[in-house]
């Protein structure tokens, strides 16, 4: 057995990916450090761009990146499986059995032991205990629900098309409950493909009639991370599209017809997507006695090792990191996961060291949020510019940097360039929605 110090990250999202790749180029190469990532998934697709998966404007195939092709070019190993404990006495990670489509086993339970463990697995939505959400509800967690939603508009708007019967009245409707940047975003893609659609043949479907896109959030106005100059902007975009926007609407219950709400309004849809709050996974809730909070999230210093282990760290949406004396945490945003694996990376490089380790300090560059091709707004905030309102094509292009610093972190900036290239000539080509 190597007798090199052994560094687990768990979780291959937008932080745990980049951790990983930069640890391998730093001390896997040369031989300092065995670095191993673990996730319960093969392919890595960044999860800002999962609402695009669901609306079909994005094939999560031509976009999604190889684990183990990943650690082959930059020196770490990935192993496939899902996190479920963790055992501080002996330093190892627990991971379930995997298993294929038919239920059978293809990789046994297994124990990782480490010297150092990051917890970077994400966070999932929160449904708040409220009746019929997890029964009745998609969601778009994972890729793998993004797609599920995708094949089930497509078979639905098939369906309805060929049908022997008028189309019924919220046959095709489509609530979205929760106007954070992932609901506002879904509605306007949503919108887009639906016309798409009914122009590639599916002609029988009228999307000005047929279809009602309905966005629900709790809050007085939707978008409520930006300023409200912007959310106004954005509820006026998507009010030219038709879209429906529910505001001081808490929803109390959710059937297989529709939702209602607290004032007693019922809103009748056949899809009905829950992008309301987060939560860190039920596994992580006080496990092995590490300290975390009500949603799961493990709580961290400002170095961001976990208030109770020196040993383990926690990035991204299911670290709770504080970042002013209100007490207020680090919001779960991709840049976060990115400056915070950027620091880790550094830090476990200095311990290796003997070195003292930096203090993490939440940097907000701005938010910014696309109605797909019909507009983006969001702020860009800096230290010499304060905060810069910004709309359209400008906030389009900064919008798309976001992705770019990600691919450049994960590839370098050669091979960012090339994959833009190739992107752009398969759009030329190939239909602007995914049709299957």
């Amino acid at each position: 057995m190597s007798e090199r110090p052994q560094i687990i990250v768990v979780g291959g999202g937008a932080g745990g990916l980049e951790l990983a790749t930069a640890l391998g180029n730093r001390l896997g190469r040369r031989k300092k450090a065995d670095v191993t990532l673990i996730d319960a998934s093969r392919t890595h697709v960044w999860k800002p761009l999962l609402h695009e998966v669901a609306a079909g404007t994005l094939d999560s195939h031509e976009d999604e990146l190889e684990y183990l092709a990943q650690a082959r070019w930059h020196h770490f190993r990935f192993r496939l499986g899902r996190m479920t404990g963790l055992d501080r006495d002996k330093r190892e990670v627990l991971v379930a059995a995997t298993l294929n489509d038919d239920g059978n086993v293809i990789v046994p339970e297994r124990r990782f032991r480490y010297d150092t463990l990051v917890i970077a697995v994400g966070s999932l939505s929160n449904d708040f205990g409220i009746p019929g959400v997890k029964e009745n509800c998609l969601f778009l967690d994972t890729t793998a629900q993004a797609e599920r939603f995708q094949r089930r508009l497509i078979d639905c708007m098939l369906r309805a098309h060929t049908q022997g019967e008028p189309i019924r009245p919220g046959q095709l409707d489509v609530a979205i409950v929760g106007a954070g940047a992932t609901g506002v975003e879904l509605a306007a893609q949503l919108h887009q493909v639906t016309r798409q659609l009914s122009a590639f043949g599916l002609d029988t479907i009228d999307p000005e009639r047929h279809i009602k896109l309905h966005v629900i959030e709790a809050s007085p106005r939707i978008l409520p991370a930006l300023p409200p100059r912007l959310s106004a902007a954005a509820t006026a975009d998507l009010a030219r599209l038709g879209v429906v926007v529910h505001t001081n609407e808490r929803v109390v219950e959710v059937t297989n017809e529709g939702i209602r709400t607290a004032t007693g309004h019922f809103i009748p849809a056949s899809f009905r997507v829950w992008a309301a709050g987060i939560k860190a996974p039920d596994f992580l809730q006080d496990i092995a006695g590490l300290e975390t909070n009500r949603i799961n999230q493990l709580v961290v210093r400002p170095t961001l090792q976990s208030s109770r282990d020196d040993d383990i760290y926690a990035i991204g949406d299911c670290a709770a990191c504080v970042m002013n004396e209100a007490g207020d945490t680090v919001p779960p945003r991709a840049q976060a996961a990115h400056q915070q694996a950027s620091l880790v990376a550094k830090s476990i490089v200095r311990r290796l060291r003997g070195k003292p380790l930096p203090s993490y300090r939440y940097t907000d560059y701005g938010s910014l949020v696309t109605l797909g091709k019909y507009s983006t707004v969001g702020s860009l905030m800096g230290n010499l510019t304060g905060s810069l309102m910004v709309t359209g094509f400008i906030a389009r292009v900064v919008y798309l940097s976001l992705y770019k610093m990600h691919q450049a972190a994960l590839h370098g900036w050669l091979r960012t360039g090339l994959l833009t290239l190739a992107h752009f000539l398969r759009r030329a080509v190939n239909p602007q929605i995914k049709l299957h």
